[in-house]
């Protein structure tokens, strides 16, 4: 698998979070969180991401948080209609994925042999998604994976 290793900055970021299984039901909260960017005017050349926090595998499904963020900047006037964080940068490796079920989970699966094959090991921040620049017309999303210095 092919990647390339970045280190993202500290980001500004509004969020809004879903408690529950992961599936479906993320892409509902991504879309009302683009609802949200779009009527304030961020959603044009914006940096998304989508960050389930919890494994799957030591999290009750009912107990998994995910956020869909968008990245604002220092002086973006925040409301109180959505969440603020930010979020620490560090080295990731970044794997450019096309954009479907199927191929993000295969991807899933094939990164982690792939970090190991490579040397890297996983830092304890969460793995995400990120999509930038105009959603609508690309088809491919980055997965970005914490890796330990």
């Amino acid at each position: 698998m092919n990647f390339k290793v970045e280190t993202i900055p500290n980001y500004r970021i509004a969020y809004m979070r879903r408690v529950g299984p992961y599936g479906p039901a993320n892409i509902e909260v991504m879309e009302k969180l683009k609802k949200w960017a779009k009527e304030k005017h961020l959603l044009e050349s914006a940096t998304l991401l989508a960050i389930p926090q919890d494994n799957p595998e030591t999290t009750l499904p009912e107990n998994c948080r995910f956020d869909a963020c968008i990245v604002i900047s220092k002086d973006y006037q925040m409301d109180d209609s959505i969440c603020e964080s930010e979020l620490s940068g560090g080295k990731y490796l970044i794997y450019e994925v096309k954009h479907t079920a199927e191929v993000i989970q295969k991807a899933y699966v094939d990164i982690f042999s792939s970090l190991q094959s490579n040397g890297y090991q996983i830092d304890s921040k969460p793995i995400m998604e990120r999509y930038t620049g105009d959603m609508i017309y690309n088809p491919y999303c980055e997965i970005c994976v914490p890796v330990k210095l």
